[in-house]
């Protein structure tokens, strides 16, 4: 039995992906509070992430049909310009980053511990043996 095949593994899965890519953006932003400029990236929300998963694109049925433009940044990601800048324009303010980061770190030891969690009941189900 594949635990992929499982829609609560899927999402567990995904959210462990989006908690990862999350750590990479704040990690970004982190390195980047001296750089002069620079404005601190974030992810949507994984709800908001799981609303667009199900969202169908338009699909180009002429050659003539424009075929959109692809975004700057990671579709997940968004810029945030809602800090006060300093006198150099960086807007990174390091205590909210740090923060982000706790949060997104309890979110991915969360995930974790429910799928091993489930995994175990599945294996219990199964017969087999959790060691």
């Amino acid at each position: 039995m594949d635990p992929k095949t499982i829609g609560l593994f899927d999402l567990a899965e995904r959210r462990l992906a989006w908690a990862d890519q999350r750590q990479t953006v704040l990690a970004q932003n982190i390195a980047n509070v001296n750089t002069p400029g620079y404005k601190p990236h974030d992810l949507r929300s994984f709800a908001t992430t799981l609303d667009d998963a199900n969202t169908v694109a338009p699909v180009r049925t002429q050659p003539n049909h424009l075929a959109g433009t692809a975004a700057a940044t990671s579709p997940n990601e968004v810029v945030d310009r809602t800090r006060a800048q300093s006198p150099d324009g960086n807007a990174v303010a390091l205590d909210e980053q740090l923060v982000k980061v706790a949060e997104t770190d309890n979110t991915h030891a969360l995930v974790t511990t429910i799928y091993k969690a489930y995994l175990g009941m599945f294996n219990v189900a199964l017969g087999r043996s959790s060691s």
